[in-house]
């Protein structure tokens, strides 16, 4: 087990230099999303949940008005005590600066009924990742957020993560607990990964 979380340090280590040292990252945002925008799972989907951009990630916020505007339900993470909780987001003015300068809902929205989301209510969850594969394998910052909230989305629900090419590696080591996504949207292509259908069986 030592050796899968080593190359997991590495594969991340590598990815971060990659992803810092990439030219053009907000114009190729707008590629990835507008490819995302394309899928036929998203013009699907009537509850979206995007991850708001912090860092070197594929950029998303610029994308949040367009997908305001589209009469969709969007619905966007936030991290209380290790758990990412959900928030229905109707106007770009309901989020501020948090802490580590991460744009996050509004202190005092977030109590609010209306506002609360259940992770079963996603038709499709976009994910952030540090490093990916072709299967659909994905790293974070190895804190495991994401895995706990994607253990309780319904199973259809296509779980598609936003990656810049640099970020693709010949193979993510999985542990059983790991979730492969069903999909990976990158500037140069759209991967088709193995999804959760498989993943119990890795």
């Amino acid at each position: 087990m030592q050796s899968v979380v080593e190359l997991k340090k590495t594969i991340r280590e590598q990815a971060h230099a990659n992803r810092n040292a990439l030219e053009d990252k907000d114009e190729l945002s707008r590629l990835i999303v507008a490819r995302v925008f394309a899928l036929p799972e998203y013009q699907r989907a009537e509850t979206v949940m995007f991850y708001v951009d912090v860092r070197a990630e594929v950029r998303t916020r610029q994308a949040l008005p367009a997908a305001l505007a589209s009469g969709k339900r969007i619905v966007v993470p936030y991290c209380v005590d290790g758990e990412l909780e959900l928030f229905l987001l109707e106007s770009m003015d309901e989020l501020e600066l948090g802490m580590y300068r991460i744009l996050e809902p509004r202190a005092e929205l977030r109590n609010v009924a209306s506002k609360r989301v259940d992770v079963a209510d996603l038709d499709l969850i976009l994910v952030p990742g540090v490093a990916f594969d072709r299967r659909g394998g994905r790293t974070g910052h190895g804190k495991g957020y994401y895995d706990k909230l994607l253990e309780h989305a319904r199973p259809e629900t296509p779980l598609v993560a936003l990656a810049f090419e640099c970020q693709m590696f010949p193979e993510i080591p999985m542990a059983e607990h790991d979730i492969f996504m069903d999909r990976i949207v990158t500037e140069a292509e759209v991967y088709r990964g193995r999804g959760r259908d498989e993943s119990s069986n890795n």
